[in-house]
C-alpha cells in the first residue's frame, strides 16, 4: 500500500470512495457506514475540489497494488492544530490497518508541520467509531457543534451533533 497526495485527477475517485464508505447500501458492507443517520451523499466533486485546493490543506490517499485508492484523509493546518476529516476507507478492506495507516501518516504531517495537536469533529451517536479514535490516542475534549444545516453533506434523519476530539502530537512520537 502506497500513501500519496491526492490531486485534481484522483477527485472522482475520491468522491466515489467517501459516498460508498459512508451512506447507501453499499457503506453497509463496513463499520463506518452513516446510512442510518442521513439521506443523500456524504461529499460532492465540487466541494472535494474546493478542499484539494485550499491553502493548507491535503488529501491523502491510500492506493492498493493496482494503483485503486482504497483510503483517503483530508488535513488541514488550522493554527497549531491539524484538522482531521473524512478518514475513508473501502468498506470491503476495512479492518485490514489501512485506517491505522492513514492516521499515522496524519500524524507524521502534523509533526512536518510543527502542530501541537490533532483535532476532529465525529458524530456524537458513533459510539464504535469514537471508540476506534480513543484507542489511537484521541480524547474528547469536552467540546460540542452542531451539525450544520447545509444538505451538501446529507440530510440527518435525527438531530445530530458533533464532538471535537482531540490528539496531542509530540516532536517524540
Amino acid at each position: 500500500m502506497n500513501i500519496s497526495k491526492a490531486s485534481n485527477k484522483d477527485i472522482s475517485q475520491i468522491c466515489a470512495l467517501v459516498n460508498s464508505a459512508y451512506r447507501g447500501d453499499t457503506s453497509r458492507k463496513g463499520w463506518t457506514t452513516e446510512a442510518d443517520l442521513f439521506d443523500g451523499i456524504r461529499i460532492d466533486q465540487p466541494t472535494l475540489t474546493t478542499y484539494l485546493n485550499e491553502t493548507d490543506s491535503v488529501m491523502l490517499t491510500c492506493t492498493n497494488e493496482n494503483q485503486e485508492i482504497i483510503g483517503c484523509v483530508y488535513l488541514k493546518k488550522e493554527r497549531e492544530h491539524l484538522y482531521l476529516g473524512m478518514l475513508t476507507v473501502a468498506p470491503n478492506v476495512q479492518a485490514k490497518g489501512i485506517g491505522k495507516l492513514l492516521l499515522k501518516a496524519a500524524e507524521e504531517k502534523a509533526i512536518k508541520e510543527g502542530c501541537k495537536s490533532i483535532v476532529m469533529t465525529v458524530i456524537t451517536s458513533r459510539h464504535e467509531l469514537i471508540n476506534w479514535y480513543k484507542r489511537h490516542g484521541y480524547y474528547e475534549t469536552g467540546l460540542r457543534q452542531p451539525f450544520p444545516k447545509d444538505e451538501k453533506f446529507g440530510k440527518p434523519k435525527l438531530p445530530l451533533e458533533f464532538m471535537i476530539l482531540q490528539k496531542d502530537i509530540s516532536m517524540n512520537n
